[in-house]
């Protein structure tokens, strides 16, 4: 005779890590940056009957716009794009600092009452997700103590970035012991760097370079930017005119939906452009680069790179800052490569020496997707590299998961914000139709595959083999255009017949669920 299922008996015979009931929630938010902030915000908005926490691993929120502290740090997408729909940015700085964008974040989390949900210092080291159960075990280090608990959730919403906070990338600095100055990474800047009437050179020609240069360019010596091979640089005006013509006359919140859909439409124009006529659009860039610079300037040297437009991130600089600083011979741009390190700087390796007291690695990120979080399904480990992405938020094969991945050809918000409206319209089907389960299945074996990310940056080549794929037709392809996703997250049916939904085979009976947030948070 066969023994009756009772609770308790589930109990004795679950693995050993359900033996006592943790915390549970309805959702769980990984990550108080600026895509988490907003995922919340979305969630006590829409689900307000849904229990939630913020775990974020870092002692404060942020994400990015907390960590980086480097002279000049500020957004490479405008703000009225980078800034939240449902939170309008008010300034007119089409390029903000890292500072008012930390602020505006932190603002934000406080208009919606979310600084009680967060819980710092509390890093999510595994998930492991229970079928019969329809739940995510999590695994929760405390930075603090350096002690473990756990948390389980019926839905597990990733917004971590995409890159390790804790370390950035250095490629080989050949004999870099033997240099007598200070070498600092971007990521990691001390707050007690001294390089006044020092000369600096900055290794890089990426955002962080091209932003760093001309700011440290206004106390050092003298400020080089080595490159290895040069980036698109265009420059954008540091105010807004469009907005600045209809503040005039319109009040500021009627002002950000007009300027944010002229913004959205312009990059996407500007994105289709460099794809399909990228000869036509090295010239204009070019030209537009010549014309910031003196004459004599050698521009296809230091300005015209070896890719198409787009293929790698543009850079933006406002109002042309890193072309008057090189006009003012107060930057140089040196393209060669680093032979090895001297005492006093750096030799090349096309003969060249460069002179230095204080050199910056802005050499990149060490990608990481989904925060590094060890993965886990009925006790079978999860290879991203295996699964496919759906609609650019969820992963075949990964039940109640979702995760912010932006735009890498325009702002990362725009597709954070449709990801979490999409997050909180699956929610509420499921709730509506007695769901707890949601799994994108694999698409079609006949479908061609593409990589996850169709740049060819440096650090992204470096992670392709790690990184889940698309697919060449929708929901599996990831558009990178805001109008398309705008139909797909918001115009399509939740239940499109490519995301298996379903009943738990056995729901646990007696969990002590976290209270729903009680929440006033203003109307989307």
């Amino acid at each position: 005779m066969s023994e009756t299922r009772t609770p308790a008996t589930l109990m004795r015979t679950a693995p050993h890590y359900l033996s006592a009931e943790p915390e549970h929630f309805d959702v769980v938010v990984v990550g108080a940056g600026l895509s988490g902030i907003g995922a919340a915000c979305h969630l006590s908005n829409a689900c307000p009957g849904k229990s939630f926490v913020i775990l974020e691993a870092r002692a404060s929120m942020g994400g990015t716009w907390d960590l980086f502290r480097y002279p000049g740090i500020r957004s490479d997408s405008d703000m009225f794009t980078l800034g939240y729909s449902f939170n309008p940015w008010t300034e007119l700085k089409t390029l903000a600092d890292g500072p008012s964008i930390l602020g505006y974040i932190r603002e934000t989390a406080a208009a919606y009452g979310l600084d009680r949900h967060i819980r710092y210092r509390q890093r999510v080291v595994k998930a492991s997700w229970s079928t019969p159960r329809a739940r995510w075990h999590l695994e929760v280090a405390d930075e603090t103590t350096g002690r473990s608990s756990e948390l389980t959730c019926s839905f597990l919403y990733l917004n971590c970035g995409y890159y390790r906070y804790d370390a950035g990338y250095v490629p080989e600095l050949p004999e870099a012991d033997r240099f007598e100055g200070t070498i600092v990474h971007p990521q990691h800047w001390p707050e007690d760097l001294d390089y006044e009437n020092k000369r600096v050179v900055v290794i890089g020609s990426g955002a962080t370079a091209v932003t760093l240069v001309p700011a440290m360019a206004e106390k050092a010596a003298h400020v080089t930017m080595l490159q290895r091979s040069p980036s698109y640089v265009a420059s954008v005006p540091t105010l807004d005119p469009f907005a600045a013509l209809l503040r005039r006359h319109l009040p500021a919140r009627a002002v950000y939906p007009l300027v944010r859909w002229k913004n959205i439409l312009a990059a996407i124009v500007l994105y289709q452009i460099c794809q399909r006529a990228p000869r036509f659009m090295r010239r204009v860039l070019r030209k537009g680069v010549a014309k910031s610079l003196p004459s004599s300037y050698d521009v296809d040297t230091h300005f015209n790179p070896r890719y198409d437009p787009w293929d790698q991130r543009m850079c933006f600089v406002p109002d042309s800052d890193l072309f008057e600083a090189i006009r003012a011979e107060a930057v140089s741009v040196v393209t060669d490569e680093i032979e090895a390190f001297t005492e006093h700087g750096l030799r090349l390796a096309s003969g060249g020496e460069l002179e230095a007291e204080v050199v910056v690695t802005a050499t990149g990120l060490n990608f990481q997707l989904l925060g590094g979080i060890e993965l886990d399904v009925d006790g079978h480990a999860v290879d991203l590299s295996a699964t496919f992405s759906y609609k650019g938020i969820m992963f075949t094969g990964l039940p109640n998961l979702a995760s912010t991945f932006g735009y890498t050809n325009a702002s990362w918000t725009l597709k954070a914000d449709l990801g979490a409206r999409y997050v909180c319209r699956l929610l509420k089907f499921m709730e509506e139709q007695g769901y707890d389960l949601a799994i994108p299945r694999a698409p079609d074996p006949g479908m061609g595959t593409e990589p996850f990310i169709g740049l060819t940056s440096g650090y992204v080549r470096r992670s392709l083999d790690r990184l889940p794929k698309q697919a060449t037709r929708t929901p599996w392809r990831l558009h990178q255009n805001y109008l398309l996703d705008l139909r797909l997250l918001r115009g399509r049916q939740v239940d499109d017949g490519t995301i298996e939904l379903s009943r738990a085979v056995a729901a646990p009976a007696d969990v002590a669920v976290a209270a729903p947030a009680d929440v006033a948070a203003p109307a989307t």
